[in-house]
C-alpha cells in the first residue's frame, strides 16, 4: 500500500515545479496530439517510446485508464533561447532524472507505475524496433506523454499551472500511473 505522506515527502525535497495526484479520468486523448506526433516530430515510427510502437490513441487510453491513480509532475528550467531546440532539449535529461527518481521511490514502496515523460527514448544508439526486436530497456524507457495523444496543457490549466511562463521558459511533465494497492498490471 503507498504511504503517500513518505511519498510525499520524498518528492517535496526534490527540485520540482509541481506535483499532483490526478485522476487519469480527466486526462484528454485526442488523435490531434497524435497528428503533430506524426508531422513533427523526427522520431515517430523510430522507437518503442513512439507512435506507432506505443499503439493507438485508443490503444494508449485503454492502457492509462486501467491505472486508478495518477500522479503528475512538472519541472521549469529557463533556456537563453527557446527557439534552440538543441539547448531546449539538452534541459531535458535534468526532468528524465527526476522522473526516474520519483518511479524509485514508488517502487521503494511495492508499487510499479506506469510512466510517461518527455523522451522519444534515446539509451540505445539504435532502437531495437528499427530492426524488429523487443525494446532492450523496457523497464528504463518511458514513452512521452504526448505518444498517447494526451492534450496535457487542460490538465495543467486545471491545476493552477501556466504551460507558457515567457519565451525562454521551458515546461517540463511526467504522469505515474499505479495502483495504490498492488505493483502493476
Amino acid at each position: 500500500m503507498l504511504n503517500r505522506e513518505l511519498l510525499e515527502q520524498q518528492i517535496s525535497e526534490l527540485p520540482l515545479y509541481i506535483y499532483a495526484f490526478i485522476d487519469p479520468s480527466s486526462l484528454e486523448f485526442t488523435e490531434r496530439i497524435r497528428y503533430i506526433c506524426h508531422q513533427e516530430c523526427p522520431m515517430f515510427g523510430k522507437t518503442w517510446a513512439c507512435p506507432p510502437a506505443v499503439g493507438s490513441v485508443e490503444e494508449c487510453k485503454a492502457r492509462c485508464l486501467q491505472y486508478p491513480e495518477c500522479l503528475m509532475i512538472s519541472t521549469i528550467t529557463e533556456v537563453n533561447d527557446i527557439s534552440d531546440i538543441e539547448e531546449t532539449l539538452s534541459t531535458r535529461s535534468d526532468h528524465e532524472a527526476l522522473t526516474t527518481q520519483v518511479q524509485e521511490f514508488m517502487q521503494q514502496q511495492g508499487i510499479d507505475p506506469f510512466v510517461l515523460s518527455t523522451e522519444a527514448c534515446t539509451i540505445c544508439p539504435r532502437c531495437a524496433y528499427l530492426d524488429g526486436q523487443p525494446c532492450r530497456h523496457p523497464e528504463k524507457m518511458h514513452p512521452c506523454v504526448e505518444s498517447h495523444g494526451i492534450n496535457i496543457i487542460p490538465t495543467l490549466e486545471e491545476q493552477g499551472i501556466e504551460f507558457q511562463y515567457g519565451e525562454n521558459v521551458v515546461t517540463w511533465v511526467s504522469l505515474l500511473f499505479f495502483h495504490e494497492n498492488n505493483g502493476k498490471t
